[in-house]
């Protein structure tokens, strides 16, 4: 049987009545919890197996409820991310950077369609990936040991220097912030505490929920309220729902690039949303912001994190079906899953259980589609929650933080903590610090740090592992691209085009011109 019979089979079992139901009430789950920061997909998870195991659900319906809660929580972290620039959960931190200004300009609505399409389009595309291309990519990612990592970081950070912008040395202290936070605790090698001073709940280092809630939460509730102080305006005006198909198009080829890029990601074990997003946005902005409205507002800046975050879904249950890897946190819980009806993930999982394998994906399709639809007509309720006034809007983004931060640690020193960043944060911003820098410092550095250790372990030290493979091989030769190639073309450009202001301006014309 073929890979599309195998696919009707599934859909067989997918539109089963109740595993339908229990997808769609997976995805509304989901969503509902990945909005709320300090859920996500992970707890979410974690929260319905017991649920679904007690209740007797048999192993396909349990884990087409799982799947659809994981994607479901994909999909809504976006809804705080952009209305109250408190990120939901770790995919959707970088949806803030362009999201919550564009919520500021009176584009909430727009903004939000814009991203639950984007996530749609990463989600489905990655599945039809998933579908076709996953024993075949399931080899690239048993492919990829420290050392690849490690250059893949270093592509990563190469991409970061498109965050220069007109204030490279605040860009570049941002990124050593971020590089600092991310080694805070016990080096697991040498035993050395790392700025810790003394502190025995740093031993373990910042938790990562504990340190975006700080950044943007906090931060931002203080410039609430200095604004409210000073008598600012407040967001108040909505205006239209619906993204339009002009700005959509302006997007089409970043969501597109942003799908590829957090598939593959995703596939590689140990990365997740989060490296997913924070490389899909580095890069477009390389790519595409040439009017420095990245961080501003762009919608293209909106579309790379969500399209890359959700497309990282479908990559990360590649090496979990396939060779039984984990490629998440949340695959990795979903492996348990399996394992408690004793069913081992591996290579034979597609041939021994076609059935509960080609449901589940063809659940994925369902859930997808069921996600967006059950979205957009949302947007306009999602949208209600800027006209609210500061004295419950404040309260309540407090309220959310403090929950978040203190459910996932149980500890009052984290919330001293992130009420320290948050501070330090707000100090930033009002010295014209942009956040991006930090944030993508935090998020790759540990995971680089991690790989070079490994690498050099394996290798004994000798520097030569890292220029060894023909995956470092490219990987070294796009990073020197990325970083070089752009400052030759700009001087070739600028030798053809004399008048510069004759460029027509597109994501910050569109932007602009909907917020007047």
């Amino acid at each position: 049987m073929g890979t599309f019979g195998h696919l009707l089979q599934g859909f067989s079992v997918a539109l089963l009545p109740v595993n339908l139901a229990l997808a769609l009430a997976g995805g509304f789950i989901g969503t509902m919890m990945g909005a709320l920061p300090g859920l996500g997909p992970i707890n979410g998870v974690v929260i319905l197996l017991p649920i679904a195991y007690a209740a007797g659900l048999p192993a396909d319906s349990t884990l087409i409820l799982l799947m659809a809660v994981y994607m479901g929580a994909e999909f809504g972290g976006r809804v705080s991310s952009i209305l109250l620039n408190v990120p939901g959960d770790a995919g959707a931190v970088i949806t803030t950077l362009d999201g919550h200004p564009l919520a500021k300009k009176g584009l909430a609505g727009p903004a939000l369609a814009l991203s639950g399409i984007s996530s749609f389009i990463g989600g489905m595309l990655s599945i039809v990936g998933l579908t076709f291309f996953g024993p075949l990519l399931a080899k690239l990612a048993i492919s990829f040991g420290p050392a690849e990592y490690f250059v893949l970081m270093v592509f990563a950070f190469a991409t970061l220097t498109s965050m220069m912008g007109s204030s490279p040395a605040k860009s570049l202290i941002g990124t050593c912030l971020g590089l600092m936070l991310a080694v805070v605790g016990v080096d697991s090698t040498t035993g050395v505490l790392r700025y810790t001073f003394g502190e025995p709940e740093l031993y373990d280092g910042v938790e990562f929920l504990t340190v975006v809630v700080g950044l943007f939460a906090i931060s931002e509730v203080l410039l609430l309220l200095e604004h409210s102080h000073a008598g600012g305006v407040k967001i108040t005006k909505v205006g239209r729902v619906m993204v339009s198909w002009k700005e959509l198009m302006l997007c089409k080829w970043t969501i597109l690039r942003s799908t590829v890029i957090g598939f593959i990601v995703g596939v590689l074990p140990g990365t997740g949303a989060s490296v997913a997003s924070a490389i899909s946005y580095s890069t477009e902005k390389r790519l595409v912001d040439r009017e420095g409205t990245f961080g501003k507002g762009d919608f293209r800046g909106l579309a790379a994190p969500e399209a890359a975050n959700n497309a990282s879904v479908g990559g990360a249950m590649v090496p979990m079906l396939t060779l039984g890897i984990p490629g998440s946190g949340t695959t990795a819980v979903l492996l348990g899953a399996l394992m408690l009806f004793n069913i081992n993930p591996g290579p034979l999982l597609f041939e021994q259980q076609p059935a509960l394998v080609w449901g589940v994906i063809a659940s994925m399709y369902i859930a997808t589609a069921a996600l967006l639809v059950m979205n957009l007509p949302m947007v306009k309720i999602f949208t209600k929650v800027l006209q609210l006034p500061d004295w419950i809007l404040i309260p309540g983004i407090v309220v959310l933080s403090v929950l978040g931060v203190f459910s996932v640690n149980g500890s009052t020193f984290s919330l001293l903590v992130m009420i320290g960043l948050g501070v330090f944060a707000y100090i930033l911003r009002t010295l014209n610090y942009p956040m991006a820098p930090v944030v993508l410092g935090f998020v790759l550095g540990e995971l680089m740090e991690d790989s070079l250790r490994r690498a050099l372990s394996i290798s004994g030290g000798e520097i030569g592992i890292l220029f060894a493979s023909p995956i470092v091989k490219i990987l070294w030769v796009l990073s020197l691209l990325v970083v070089f190639a752009p400052l030759f073309l700009n001087k070739l450009v600028a030798g053809q085009i004399p008048a510069p202001a004759d460029v027509p301006a597109d994501a910050a014309v569109v932007a602009a011109g909907e917020a007047e």
